[in-house]
């Protein structure tokens, strides 16, 4: 179920299956009819049409339908982690899912009062980007022709038209979410939430406002979090193409200048890429301890073009291997500048505007130039005044924005930050938060034990207006200084502000700062603002803290740790006890799935199957890179499109997936093999039925191995479910059903059911293994197990009292079958099983030696060694008939003799003295097997 992709893509084939479809007159939300014939192959369209309309109007997912006969006095409680509004959900996302709701229909079933919310995040960026890109499209028109409060009235237009895609294709994946509490960041609820938590923050001193260095896109004219930052790896010199230029400008290269110094005939040589930068240029920095500068410390050096002087220091922090061992520093556009001009108390000059272009500081011959222009013009200005020193290919990582392509450029900002280093040290000793997997725990304690304070700020429409406001006093003379309050509303803040100054309410001037907070300063917030906090509600009191949190676990720190720093801080709670974190999904080459690199999958895409043309359209209608459009478009993962899989099987390939590696399409379609497996073996056992009697116990020792693995399994499934390890789950449901169910039980099964008393038996042993196992696998697959087993229904005893769903009835729990445990025959079993597979290997080696004539020879071994198998079994599972070999039950150890003996006979044969024909290994692993 799990092998990688390549060796699957050989081995698993697929064809154009007949499509089925479910016809009856159904109104949406009405019970599907299942009294219908039995179709007589799976068909994905057919099983799931008509379940999920009919769950939800019912209310199957709420938590006020906890009215179950099996109920218990338990919570479990989570939330989906937001997609963003801007789009459609992909397989990364659509593992989330698989695994959440698994974990959710599961302690449904057992009884829990469950709550599972759904929500969407309005992605700030990512939102005004869309809605930017399309107005200039089909209007020709910028943000910046519109008000603002125009400007936002399209946002929610196009949120209204685009918003319940999202909504659907988590409906279409059966997830079995809590409708009524649907959650959006900008609704009015969560909005004054966002409030709430800003203005708490701000009066505890946790949220401040500062001027620091910033990411900043140029492009969006925004600053941006670290999350949206891809770190491109250059080799060396790279040609890119930049937002805003009509060619690729040059990357990956290191220049190398003097400065000369001031009253001496000396210089320092710095080495730089990006030269653009040296006009804002403060001080050059040497290590201490680099014999090359010992009699240049203290000194200063003559700037070339401000006519400044720069003085030389002295820092650890240098590298003195990196270039020429001497530094320029320039504070106002690099971290670690920034970081030394603290340090030495240094002025910060900002010579890039937040357009991109240059600053008055350059001089006119600069001033308005785009940054990327002005590279070439300062170095050609040093080759001018003979300081050029020449430049080389320089392998660097260049931060480039994930929403628009453009070059990051650090930038000095005042901003709102968060004061994190606090709340985070609260996280980490609070030690209550239990991490899965485990290896996670050493990471989140090192991250947040190193917290740098977290910039809120974001220079954009579309988000929550950050609720501070600036004062204007009457007759104030002092324009430098700012001066803030904040509040849950203007009257508020102008109360305050009036307390703050003494000053009349009625005489003071606020203006609101236009900018919009963080998305993930409002996502951070979700596990409890979705509950109604901060009102104290009782979905809040009785869900809160929630159960768990499942995610990708590249959020665990721009998410996750951010989530725990906040709820605790405003609630005094964890926001989750646990946090599950799974691996992502990639492609075939690795790379996460991005719409920025045009490899994402759409999970209906493989529910529904599509075409190889239809996946090149979309990459086409996405706003990709040319050259990573062209990769995408050769969609060589999928040279025949993709097959239409189903639901069902797409969650169960996911959940069986640990997502260490790629997933590959081959996977999911063996579970849609899995499927018609399941549909085969109903048909099988409701052409055999004709009514249930209560399971006592099984009479041959066949029946009771089944019902022993049945019981093993379920034990396997408990204890696998606890540690979330839900790739053990499916692997040891899928194994039952295939291997124990199928290939042994039904087999022994057909030849019983002539018999009177041995069918009853053997039907009822049937029934209830199947209608367990489909009990057990609803979790993963659920609209294949409700077709299933209410179509089983009939023949369940009383039931005419039973007309409700599969994903209410009990969750099947070993101490409850207990009864069912049969240790000796499973472990006996494991010897026929030894002996079929000895027999099966060794009749694929005969076949690879023999040739035609050679048949007659192979047929007779082939028959032997069945026989020989089927001797092992009888003489185990079926002692009541061993008077066809026997006059009487055969001493212990003859099994063994006959197995010697027949071994002995047939390796005799010409055809085993061919030379490779293992006559020794076969003979010595049969003998050992069965003698062990």
């Amino acid at each position: 179920m799990t092998a990688h992709a390549t060796s699957e893509d050989k081995s698993v084939t697929w064809s154009e299956k007949e499509k089925i479809l479910y016809t009856a007159p159904t109104p949406p939300g009405t019970k599907k009819d299942t009294s219908l014939p039995f179709p007589s192959s799976y068909s994905p369209e057919y099983v799931e049409s008509s379940w999920y309309q009919w769950w939800e109007k019912e209310g199957f997912f709420s938590p006020e339908q906890h009215r179950l006969s099996h109920s218990v006095d338990r919570t479990f409680s989570l939330c989906i982690p937001p997609p963003n509004v801007t789009g459609t959900l992909h397989l990364g996302h659509a593992l989330t899912v698989a695994v959440e709701d698994a974990l959710v229909r599961r302690r449904r079933m057992q009884g829990y009062r469950v709550l599972w919310v759904p929500g969407c995040d309005h992605a700030g960026i990512a939102t005004q980007t869309v809605v930017e890109r399309r107005l200039l499209k089909e209007r020709g028109k910028r943000r910046q022709d519109f008000t603002r409060e125009e400007f936002l009235q399209e946002v929610w237009k196009w949120k209204n038209e685009k918003g319940e895609e999202i909504y659907h294709q988590l409906r279409r994946l059966g997830a079995s979410l809590d409708w009524s509490r649907a959650c959006f960041t900008m609704d009015p609820g969560f909005s004054r939430a966002v409030t709430e938590a800003f203005v708490r923050l701000c009066d505890s001193g946790l949220i401040y406002r500062s001027e620091g260095l910033v990411n900043w896109s140029c492009a969006l004219e925004s600053a941006i979090s670290d999350i949206e930052v891809d770190s491109k790896e250059l080799s060396g010199q790279t040609m890119l193409p930049v937002p805003g230029y009509e060619n690729t400008m040059e990357f990956g290269t290191m220049f190398t200048f003097a400065y000369p110094i001031e009253g001496h005939d000396g210089e320092v040589a710095v080495s730089t890429t990006r030269p653009e930068t040296m006009l804002g240029d403060v001080a050059v920095a040497v290590h201490p301890d680099d014999p090359r500068y010992q009699a240049v410390h203290g000194k200063q050096c003559r700037h070339p073009f401000t006519n400044r002087l720069l003085p030389i220091i002295t820092d650890s922090m240098v590298d003195m291997e990196l270039g020429t061992g001497a530094v320029k520093v320039t504070p106002a556009h690099d971290h670690t500048d920034f970081l030394l001009s603290q340090r030495h108390s240094l002025p910060h000059i900002t010579v890039i505007r937040g357009d991109g272009t240059m600053t008055p500081p350059c001089g006119q011959w600069l001033e308005g130039v785009k940054r990327f222009d002005a590279r070439q013009l300062v170095v050609d200005a040093l080759v001018e005044k003979k300081l050029f020193r020449g430049k080389k290919s320089h392998a660097m990582t260049l931060p480039v924005c994930s929403r628009s392509g453009d070059i990051i450029e650090p930038l000095l900002k005042k901003q709102w930050f968060v004061r994190c280093d606090e709340m985070a040290k609260k996280a980490v000793e609070d030690g209550q938060l239990d991490i899965i997997p485990h290896f996670y725990t050493k990471t989140w304690k090192n991250w947040l034990s190193n917290i740098s304070d977290w910039c809120i700020s974001r220079q954009l429409w579309w988000g929550h207006q950050i609720p501070a406001y600036q004062v204007e006093l009457p007759n104030s003379t002092d324009k430098e200084e700012e001066q803030w309050v904040w509040g849950r509303s203007e009257d508020e803040a102008r109360l305050r502000a009036a307390v703050k100054y003494g000053v009349r309410p009625e005489a003071i001037t606020l203006t609101q700062d236009p900018d919009v907070l963080d998305t993930w300063f409002s996502s951070g917030l979700f596990p409890f603002a979705m509950l109604g906090w901060p009102e104290q509600t009782t979905d809040l009191q009785r869900y809160y803290p929630n159960s768990v949190l499942e995610t990708g676990n590249d959020l665990i720190f721009f998410w996750v740790a951010r989530m725990v720093m906040l709820g605790t801080e405003l609630t005094g709670q964890l926001p989750f006890k646990q946090v599950l974190f799974h691996s992502l999904v990639r492609d075939k080459h690795g790379r996460k799935m991005s719409k920025s690199l045009g490899n994402v999958i759409d999970p209906l895409d493989v529910i529904h199957g599509v075409s190889l043309e239809r996946l090149q359209e979309k990459v086409t209608e996405g706003n990709l890179d040319p050259r990573e459009r062209l990769v995408a478009m050769e969609r060589k993962d999928f040279p025949k499109g993709i097959p239409q899989c189903g639901t069902d099987a797409l969650r169960f390939a996911l959940c069986s997936h640990k997502m260490q590696g790629d997933l590959s399409i081959s996977q999911v379609l063996s579970c849609r093999h899995f499927c018609n497996k399941m549909w085969q073996t109903l048909r099988f056992t409701l052409g055999v039925l004709e009514f249930v009697p209560n399971l006592t116990t099984p009479l041959s020792s066949m029946d009771r191995w089944i019902c022993s693995r049945l019981y093993s399994t379920v034990l396997q499934c408990e204890q696998a479910f606890e540690a979330y390890e839900l790739h053990t789950v499916t692997s040891a449901l899928y194994s039952f059903w295939v291997h124990s169910l199928c290939d042994v039980y039904l087999e022994y099964v057909k030849p019983v059911l002539h018999s009177g008393r041995a069918r009853q038996v053997a039907s009822s042993v049937l029934y209830h293994c199947v209608s367990v196992s489909l009990a057990l696998l609803t979790p993963f697959m659920p609209f294949i197990t409700e077709e299933l087993w209410q179509r089983l229904q009939p023949f369940r005893p009383g039931a005419a009292a039973h007309t409700t769903s599969l994903c209410l009835q009990p969750y099947p729990c070993s101490s409850q079958l207990e009864h069912w445990h049969f240790p000796e025959e499973e472990r006996d079993f494991l010897l026929v099983q030894e002996v079929i597979r000895v027999a099966r290997s060794l009749r694929a080696q005969l076949w690879a030696v023999c040739s035609p004539s050679q048949a007659q020879v192979l047929n007779h071994f082939k028959s032997a060694v069945w026989t020989l198998s089927w001797i092992s079994s009888l003489h185990i599972y079926c002692p009541q008939r061993e008077d066809s070999f026997h006059s009487s039950p055969p001493p212990k150890g003859s099994l063994i003799r006959v197995v010697d003996h027949t071994c002995q006979l047939h390796l005799q044969l010409p055809i085993l003295q061919t030379g490779m024909m293992m006559s020794g290994t076969f003979r010595s692993e049969y003998r050992t097997t069965v003698l062990q």
